[in-house]
């Protein structure tokens, strides 16, 4: 069985949701944020002490986007996958890795430094600066949306909207929904209302609140 090892609202939400939308059969295991903080014993599943971590038998994946694209080949029989043969698979890709590696990397040091650290740690400065940088990167999305389209590539939902989807819901976990750019913000509404990630986000909050969790939030 595959297992999943996650953070409430963490960017290991991306393999839950896709989890979700694939209707597979996995094992979620919960640890608090950040687990390398408050779960030494983690560091023996995955020595970066991070989520998420995806475990396949011998296989153990520690990469959110990857983890979308692996679970639509191995498990999906590409399903919310686009192939190599696909006039859309570049912009598949791209759109896949945007979310991650451009979108959600500058609000990973605004956590850290706005919310996470404490005292003299926090760093207002640092952490406005990158809520900027990450505004500014919503540009591309909100160009691309500009045309009415539902899904991000190939119109049919995707990995890809997955991706980037996430990184407008850490957005509002994290207080910026009144900085959102319009066309962004209610494409993120359409795909919050899919079942998919209607059952995932039900799913990680109930398992939370069993253990004592506290969700990820300002």
């Amino acid at each position: 069985m595959l297992e999943l090892w996650h953070c409430s609202d963490a960017r290991s939400f991306r393999a839950l949701w896709a989890l979700e939308e694939l209707g597979l059969t996995y094992e979620l295991k919960m640890l608090p944020f950040p687990p390398r903080m408050f779960n030494k014993d983690y560091l023996a599943e995955n020595p970066l002490g991070t989520v998420p971590l995806l475990v396949d038998g011998e296989t153990r994946m520690t990469e959110s986007s990857a983890i979308l694209e692996y679970l639509a080949v191995r498990h999906g029989e590409g399903k919310l996958a686009i192939t190599a043969d696909d006039p859309n698979f570049g912009a598949f890709l791209n759109w896949l890795h945007h979310g991650e590696a451009t979108l959600t990397f500058p609000q990973t040091i605004y956590l850290r430094y706005q919310i996470l650290e404490q005292g003299e740690r926090r760093v207002p400065q640092v952490a406005e600066d990158y809520k900027k940088w990450f505004l500014a990167r919503l540009r591309l999305l909100e160009e691309a949306l500009s045309d009415g389209r539902s899904f991000l590539v190939g119109g049919a939902f995707s990995m890809a909207d997955i991706s980037v989807g996430y990184a407008i819901y850490l957005a509002l976990t994290l207080g910026m929904k009144k900085d959102l750019p319009p066309l962004s913000l209610a494409w993120f509404e359409g795909l919050s209302q899919r079942p998919a990630f209607v059952s995932a986000k039900a799913k990680q909050d109930s398992v939370a609140k069993e253990l004592g969790l506290k969700q990820l939030s300002v």
